[in-house]
């Protein structure tokens, strides 16, 4: 028994010892974050166009609908639009209602209305201001909005990365300093799940398409990285 008790009691300090040495080791450590950003100009744009019509039956504005919204793609198709780089994202066809002086009498059905939306990828941002007018002039009669993009994002994602983790870097060795410390090795990094998202920047530098149309200026983007990291304090 006696042998039992002591073994047990071997146990519990050693535990008790890791323990505090477990705690000490983490105690003696920093974590900062890093964050940095990088810029670029955008070279591709992402565009959404509509066509919308009424009729008297469903079957007549469907049929407006499509038939302009195929002289719109095949506008952009001249325009140098690739297929790949066009995609129908909405199609619909609504009654169109009306109230009779009645206010109690149900609204009546006087017509339906069709649309058809359709996103595209410019890859060729000089031609934009063109290809929206000719759009337009074509049969689109909706503009559901315009944003750019980089069709290659991680290299300039890859160097907001190394500009965050010299960022923590140098955080982290100026905090060390500061508390009077020697600043050890990394013992962890890790990024955020979130995946940053292109960001327009509206004060950068402008620049317009030359292709003629509507005037467009593409500006800059910007991409945010952000690194979590952790240093040991040495002795």
């Amino acid at each position: 028994m006696r042998k039992i008790v002591l073994s047990l009691a071997l146990a519990v300090g050693w535990l008790v010892g890791s323990g505090a040495a477990f705690a000490e080791e983490n105690a003696r450590r920093i974590t900062v974050t890093g964050e940095a950003v990088a810029r670029a100009a955008p070279d591709m744009a992402v565009l959404t166009l509509g066509v919308r019509n009424q009729g008297a039956t469903a079957a007549e504005a469907l049929a407006a609908t499509n038939a302009g919204a195929s002289v719109v793609l095949s506008r952009l198709s001249e325009a140098g639009i690739a297929a790949r780089d066009m995609q129908t994202s909405g199609l619909t066809l609504t009654p169109v209602r009306a109230h009779d002086n009645d206010r109690n009498a149900p609204p009546r059905v006087i017509g339906y209305e069709a649309s058809n939306t359709v996103t595209i990828r410019a890859r060729d941002l000089t031609a934009l201001g063109g290809i929206l007018d000719a759009a337009v002039t074509d049969g689109a009669n909706e503009f559901r909005g315009l944003r750019f993009a980089l069709q290659d994002p991680a290299p300039l994602l890859d160097t907001a990365r190394k500009r965050a983790v010299a960022d923590a870097m140098a955080r982290a060795a100026l905090y060390a300093e500061a508390a009077g410390l020697r600043l050890g090795p990394v013992m962890a990094i890790r990024e955020p799940s979130a995946q940053p998202a292109p960001v327009p920047m509206i004060r950068a530098e402008m620049a317009m398409a030359d292709g003629g149309g509507v005037p467009i200026a593409q500006g800059e983007l910007e991409l945010r990285a952000e690194v979590v990291m952790e240093f040991r304090i040495s002795d």
